[in-house]
């Protein structure tokens, strides 16, 4: 029996580990440290005391701060959560079972799909949700990146790095990634912006071999290319967290009140599955939340 489980490994599981060790709590954290989204970011150029640094770097920086302190980590994955009286049962995808007296969620995001023909067919056959993993098969190849946010330009970046020509097609007419970023590809002889635009269509023969759009481009509404890079934003993965009973808002994301809490008393959340820090889900925000959550959960033991 632990105090407390940690539902993930990213930098708000990490930053809670971290206070419950120096609280004294008796806990572990559930997840895979290097399958979030951070372990998979070519460069973050806004984590304070780091001019720039890979993601993997820095979520290595984050494990080896907790494991100092004495981290106990299940690389598990967990499929089920369920609440017997006061107690939480956590069962993995090993048929294991952890039970806790409070729950700190803080499980992320997972990737979200355009849902147009081909894009499920191509799938590891020139169709992507992670730069950083595939970029580097589509030397002096030509790519397209959906999006328009942080993610997507920071793909499209890394992705000149390597590939002859990238296209960004944003469904709006303006990026909504930061100026410096935009300022960067926009000055990058190998990347295109193409804006108010769809990509309606993903074809080919065993692999990618053009998209379909819903504009005009050089007189037609095809684009030969190699391959298709999707970032188009993230959605929470709340599946386990509405098992319980956990209040959603409209954007899909956990409730919380400034303390982390959620309306189910031992449950807590942080990080991009919340409704916290202004909807800002950056780095920064995910580890202030993972503090601000050990912190209360560390008065609610003691209250129990």
């Amino acid at each position: 029996m632990y105090d407390l489980i940690v539902l993930g490994a990213g930098p708000a599981g990490l930053s809670a580990s971290i206070y419950a060790s120096r609280y004294k709590i008796n806990h572990i954290v559930v997840g895979n440290v290097f399958d979030g989204s951070l372990s998979k970011a070519h460069k973050i150029e806004n984590w304070p005391g780091e001019k720039s640094i890979k993601g993997s770097d820095l979520i290595m920086k984050f494990y080896d701060h907790a494991k100092s302190l004495g981290l106990e980590i299940i690389q598990e994955e967990v499929v089920e959560i369920s609440k017997d009286d006061s107690i939480f049962i956590i069962k993995t995808n090993l048929s294991k079972v952890y039970k806790s007296k409070a729950i700190l969620i803080t499980l992320g995001t997972k990737h979200r799909k355009l849902n147009i023909s081909g894009e499920k067919k191509f799938l590891g056959k020139g169709v992507s949700y992670c730069a950083v993993c595939d970029g580097a098969f589509f030397k002096d190849k030509t790519v397209a990146v959906a999006g328009g946010s942080d993610s997507a330009a920071m793909a499209a970046e890394m992705l000149s790095e390597c590939a002859k020509k990238v296209y960004v097609i944003y469904r709006k007419q303006s990026m909504r990634c930061e100026p410096v970023i935009l300022e960067r590809l926009e000055k990058n002889s190998k990347i295109e912006i193409i804006y108010n635009t769809n990509i309606t269509k993903v074809s080919g023969d065993k692999k990618v071999e053009l998209i379909e759009i819903n504009n005009k481009y050089n007189g037609g509404n095809k684009i030969k290319l190699d391959g298709l890079f999707i970032e188009v934003g993230s959605i929470p993965f709340v599946d386990l967290a509405k098992g319980l009973g956990v209040k959603i808002d409209k954007s899909g994301c956990i409730i919380i009140e400034a303390s982390g809490s959620t309306n189910i008393e031992g449950i807590y959340a942080a990080g991009d599955i919340t409704n916290g820090s202004n909807g800002l889900r950056q780095i920064v925000t995910a580890v202030s939340e993972g503090a601000i959550a050990a912190t209360s959960i560390y008065k609610y033991l003691k209250k129990k």
